[in-house]
Order: C-alpha cells, then structure tokens, then sequence
C-alpha cells in the first residue's frame, strides 16, 4: 500500500508541474472515475476529454454530463470549443495572467531605443517621464531595465540561431 500511495503523490506532483492537477477532483462523480484504476479525477485533461466524450459519443446531455465532472456548462462549452479548435492540447489549462508587454510594448520600447540613440547618457529613470508623455503609460524605471535587457536577449539568441 506505501507503494501505491508513494506513486500517486508522484503523480500529483507531476499533474502540478505541468498545470494539470484538477483543483476538485471530489466533484467528478461519472462512475467511469470511481470504478477504474485507469481514470483519475485528478487529471484535468483526462477528465474534459471523458466529459466531451459522453456526450459526442454516448449523447449525454450536455447539462447531466458536466455537472457529472464537476464543471458547469459554460466550462463545458469552452472545453468543447478549445477541443475543436486545438485538439487535445486545447484541454490544457493556459496560463493565468497578461500574455505579453501590455505596457512596454514594441512601440513604446523603439521609442526609448531611439532616445537613448539619441542621448547614450539617458537612464531608465529619466525615460520614464518621457515614456508617460508621449504614451500616456505609467512605466517603473526598473520595468523599463528588465525590457531592454530582455530584448537585447531576445535579439542575441536570434542572432545565434541565424549563424
């Protein structure tokens, strides 16, 4: 038994890492994941497919399949939609939070390169008034730091890979 137990833990570390963990694995109350040692309600992924799956292929209702796995219609409904679109990857949770620069964005940064073109004594501190005058953007002169560097990062790595 401190096998199995010792197993599953690894698992749900691995479920974790990879975003995977369903948060509420007591809500999936489908037989198919209290019956099976092959279904597990702690796998998000596994338990979307098995909803969409009940009721493409077994005409579930979709209200009576998604309260069965512990999600509500709407989520049904996104899930069936990421599916169609994406395949199985579309069932994967994506990460939380802004996607990309929604302040330091690729015009804002030309614009501080093209100043410090202008002045190389320029420091992030004094760009950042600057940056909110002409783009109305409230930017930390440390943000304004990590953006240039992670853009001359980005530009050596693609420098590297055009060798």
């Amino acid at each position: 038994m401190a096998k199995r137990e010792t197993k599953t833990d690894a698992k749900t570390d691995s479920l974790r890492r990879q975003g995977t963990l369903n948060r509420r694995p007591e809500r999936v109350r489908d037989p198919l994941f209290r019956d099976s040692p092959f279904f597990d309600a702690r796998d998000l992924v596994q338990v979307k497919y098995e909803m969409l799956r009940k009721t493409s292929e077994e005409g579930h209702a979709v209200t009576d399949a998604a309260a069965a796995f512990g999600f509500s219609r709407p989520a049904f409904y996104q899930a069936r939609q990421a599916f169609e679109r994406e395949g199985l990857i579309g069932l994967v949770p994506k990460k939380r939070g802004p996607r990309g620069a929604h302040k330091l964005t690729d015009e804002v940064l030309d614009f501080i390169e093209a100043k410090i073109e202008q002045d190389r004594e320029l420091t992030p501190r004094a760009l950042a008034p600057a940056v909110h005058e002409r783009f109305g953007v409230s930017a930390h002169a440390r943000s304004i730091e990590r953006a240039l560097a992670r853009r001359k990062k980005k530009r050596r790595a693609i420098a590297a890979s055009n060798r």
